[in-house]
């Protein structure tokens, strides 16, 4: 019988078990657009899915392919599917469940451009969509329409952290037979299963925790049946959002260290926290492992461990925001989060820029709102910079 480890970094440092013919430790870079047939028969046989042979990288490439493996395998699916973008990974799922006359119920704080895509683009073409607080689930209930095609959650979401409970949704979503797709992104599979949750799909933007590394734009999306991947994996191939080689084998190199970034992001996460929450010039803090998070009994209940992301405010509103962003030395003023070094942001004015007022201030995406994504540097290093940036602020 052959070994399988049990372990979660293990299984992440070894993979889906694929093996390359020449013998080499890592999958390599599978640089080329097409791939040759053994003969005329051979390549019928692979295009009518009779054979497990390759054909062209957009459909499919054997160093994308153990990145999507190994991924499934975390997030406890069927299968993975690889998307250029995180973006494409959303897109994929939106094209495949929705259409005209359907309705999308999704979280008032989803990711801006998530949200974005559906007013702007999809509404053209007679997709309708309600966007509510998924922490309240009697609004979740009621929000429901007999044409609700997808449920689509962020959870924690961004930027607000709140914290949606998957189990009761999906048993919710079940009664009518729609289909619930997460956005894992801000706690990574080493965090949250939502498929282990009753959710159909979950998707993340690569770029984030899972590489690690600020250094590659991706997405994949997983799914819980063969069902539902034999329905998103042909609208990825055909919109052409496929993985680059080159950019699945770095993400497959960042993800052996995810489990250990994660650790050490969070711990300093957790300290950071706490100096914020009893800093004087702070007027709020929204993070996980803070009992002040209203849904901290939650947070307990779904993830392993609170996560590296969170939010806050200052008593100087967005001015004193805007000064506290300019004077950090150490945290990176730049949008993206889940790599190896802290970064700071505006989501009003930067990631969720394009949403309407209304649709912001319903959402809770205030104007004195920063975001933080902690890093992995010596949280001494993190908090002294905090602290002579917020010095400076009056």
């Amino acid at each position: 019988m052959k070994y399988k480890p049990s372990g979660f970094n293990s299984k992440l440092v070894h993979g889906a078990g694929a093996k390359d013919p020449l013998g080499s430790v890592i999958t390599p870079i599978y640089q080329t657009s097409t791939f040759a047939f053994e003969s005329a028969d051979h390549g019928a046989a692979c295009f009518a899915g009779e054979s497990d042979g390759y054909i062209y990288t957009r459909i499919g490439n054997p160093t994308i392919r153990d990145l999507e493996k190994t991924i499934a395998e975390s997030e406890h699916g069927f299968d993975g599917i690889g998307c250029s973008s995180g973006m494409g990974a959303v897109t994929t799922v939106y094209m495949a469940y929705l259409g005209a006359g359907k309705h999308i119920l999704s979280h008032n704080a989803v990711y801006g451009p998530a949200r974005g895509i559906i007013e702007g683009t999809f509404s053209k073409f007679g997709v309708e969509s309600t966007y509510i607080d998924t922490t309240d689930l009697e609004k979740v209930r009621t929000s429901i329409r007999p044409n609700t095609a997808l449920i689509y959650l962020e959870t924690p979401a961004n930027p607000t952290i709140g914290i949606s409970d998957i189990p009761a949704i999906c048993e919710i979503a079940r009664q009518h037979n729609i289909p619930v797709c997460v956005d894992n992104t801000f706690c990574s599979p080493y965090l949250q299963n939502p498929l282990d949750m009753g959710a159909d799909i979950v998707l993340h933007s690569l770029t984030k925790f899972i590489n690690g590394h600020a250094d590659i734009v991706g997405g994949v999306i997983v799914t819980k049946t063969e069902a539902d991947y034999k329905k998103l994996r042909p609208v990825m191939v055909a919109m052409g959002c496929n993985m680059d080689p080159h950019q699945a084998f770095l993400t497959r190199r960042g993800i052996k260290t995810m489990g250990i970034r994660i650790d050490r992001a969070q711990e300093n996460a957790m300290k950071v926290a706490h100096y914020l929450e009893s800093h004087p010039k702070i007027e709020w803090i929204a993070y996980p492992g803070l009992k002040s998070h209203p849904q901290y009994e939650l947070g307990k209940r779904l993830m392993r461990g609170p996560g590296a992301m969170m939010s806050f405010g200052l008593k100087g509103g967005l001015e004193a925001g805007k000064k506290l962003m300019d004077r950090v030395q150490l945290c990176v003023l730049a949008v993206s989060l889940g790599g190896i070094e802290t970064l700071i942001q505006h989501p009003a004015s930067m990631t969720h820029s394009k949403l309407s007022a209304a649709a912001k201030k319903e959402g809770g995406i205030s104007d004195e709102l920063v975001r933080l994504s902690i890093g992995i540097e010596e949280v001494e290093d993190i908090i002294a910079d905090l602290e002579q940036a917020l010095a400076g602020i009056n």
